[in-house]
């Protein structure tokens, strides 16, 4: 079991966190909850309602959307990636299924508590906003890549 001082050390090895006051920091270890999940196991599934975000402290995960035919593998997170963060942020249900790939460590904050956060430090609320949008053009990139393959595809 990890003490609150290496849960702190965890959440300021975080870029997203790194900049926060050590006492706040020490709160938020404390009010999280450290959770561990087996290979496979869903740390959250698509379409549920967001009540957290996640840290992960170690190990790796798959992003996973889950469509009619088949699921889909869109990206993999290792240690220090926060997910689950948009359904939080947006009141929207999860976008993907979060799936540990192996033995995933991970803190799990409260929604309260994280939006607590980003009101008391607006400096993470941009720090997140550049996360999603570097995340959004990555996603566009892809997009417009898998685009002219197809119409490629159609035209040969």
């Amino acid at each position: 079991m990890a003490t609150l001082s290496e849960e702190v050390d965890v959440l300021r090895r975080i870029p997203l966190f790194a900049a926060i006051d050590p006492a706040k920091l020490k709160l938020l270890a404390f009010a999280s909850d450290r959770m561990v999940y087996g290979d496979g196991q869903a740390v959250v599934k698509q379409g549920e309602v967001g009540d957290a975000a996640y840290v992960v402290v170690k190990g790796k995960a798959d992003i996973v959307v889950e469509t009619d035919k088949e699921d889909l593998v869109v990206a993999q997170v290792g240690e220090n990636a926060v997910i689950g963060e948009i359904a939080i942020l947006c009141d929207v249900p999860r976008t993907a299924t979060v799936r540990a790939k192996g033995e995933l460590v991970a803190l799990k904050i409260k929604k309260e508590h994280f939006l607590g956060l980003v009101s008391d430090f607006p400096k993470l609320g941009i720090q997140i906003m550049r996360e999603l949008a570097l995340r959004l053009s990555a996603t566009t990139a892809e997009l417009t890549e898998t685009r002219r393959e197809l119409d490629s595809l159609k035209a040969g």
